[in-house]
């Protein structure tokens, strides 16, 4: 019996011994794999439907994707940093006039063209938005210099555009931005069935409600950023300002967790903070950013009332294209070259 013990207590040590070092190999199986560097970006949410959509402007929309995420992706590739990916890709985007943003921004109830962007470096927290400038060729220029080069976070309207003038930064006539399809949007949303001013609001009447432009990237130094740029909502007054110069709102970026860029009716983005909220679910919840999305997008912003998406990346270079609505222009790259590009829902 005695020489029964010690062997017992023998094999229970080299049990545990086992178990212990299969938990080991099992937390070590279960890391995370990081992606060098990943990208992602969207061109707006809201109806999008297959049906109605010709099958040349489709080509046409995803033409002007890849090119947009291709020059991120060649920027981040060759190791530049995930600021200058975000920038120069929304450039793109910006001169487009297939989207709400820069070229291709709406009108507002006036008949001008207001753009709204922001820029945030994941590093160190540091942001810069402007909203409501009527002249600059490329807002998310505009926004990265005030980042860079002013004490500021957001500069507005005529300030912003003297702020701009002396950055040096690219100045056009309003006229520049106007574009006969945004002008006819316009004058679709303003006529009602009984003749009056259709408020903004109108979701069945407002095709051009979303159309924002996007974009989240990871480099290959760990850094996290994001961008977004927006002519607003269409047929806007007093000033109107979304969610899209709103850091937390929609933009947001931190190296602890994740960049996002987000996409939809702003006034429900601002009261959610839903770039932020994504962040927050993941740093203090526990939550992976597929889960914290889900959660955010699918069921927080539509018990608000709201609707729309938001496209985002991790700090292990996980990248999610959440949205509530009929569909979203998005496409994303990894650090192998595999290219994505979606329009739809499904």
């Amino acid at each position: 019996m005695r020489e029964i013990i010690p062997l017992a207590l023998t094999l229970l040590f080299v049990i545990s011994c086992k178990q212990e070092s299969t938990l080991e190999t099992q937390n070590i199986q279960t890391e995370p794999e990081k992606a060098q560097f990943s990208i992602i970006i969207h061109g707006g949410a809201g109806t999008i439907k297959r049906e109605n959509m010709s099958q040349e402007k489709e080509v046409e929309y995803r033409k002007k994707l890849e090119e947009a995420i291709c020059t991120g992706y060649n920027i981040l590739k060759k190791g530049g940093s995930s600021l200058d990916a975000v920038q120069k890709t929304i450039i793109i985007l910006e001169n487009s006039p297939l989207f709400n943003a820069g070229k291709g921004a709406v009108f507002t109830y006036e008949g001008t063209n207001e753009h709204d962007a922001s820029i945030m470096d994941g590093k160190n927290l540091n942001a810069g938005a402007s909203a409501g400038t009527k002249t600059i060729k490329n807002p998310i220029n505009l926004a990265r210099a005030i980042m860079d080069n002013s004490p500021h976070v957001m500069l507005s309207g005529v300030g912003a555009e003297t702020f701009a003038e002396e950055q040096g930064l690219e100045i056009v006539k309003p006229s520049y931005f106007s574009t006969e399809k945004k002008m006819k949007s316009l004058e679709r949303v303003k006529v009602s069935k009984n003749n009056k001013v259709a408020s903004f609001y109108d979701a069945d009447l407002l095709d051009s409600k979303f159309g924002t432009v996007g974009c989240a990237a990871l480099d290959k130094h760990g850094n996290l950023a994001a961008g977004t740029s927006t002519g607003g909502m269409a047929n806007k007054r007093w000033g109107r300002i979304g969610d899209s110069p709103i850091i937390g709102a929609g933009t947001y970026a931190n190296n602890n967790t994740c960049a996002v860029s987000s996409t939809g009716w702003g006034e429900f983005f601002i009261r959610g903070m839903v770039a932020h909220d994504i962040s927050a679910l993941m740093e203090y919840k526990g939550l992976s950013l597929k889960e914290s999305a889900a959660l955010v997008i699918q069921k927080k912003l539509p018990e608000l009332g709201g609707d729309g998406g938001i496209i985002a990346v991790d700090k292990n270079g996980n990248m999610v294209m959440e949205f509530n609505t009929q569909g979203m222009f998005r496409a994303t790259m990894n650090d192998k070259g595999e290219l994505y590009i979606g329009m739809f829902k499904n």
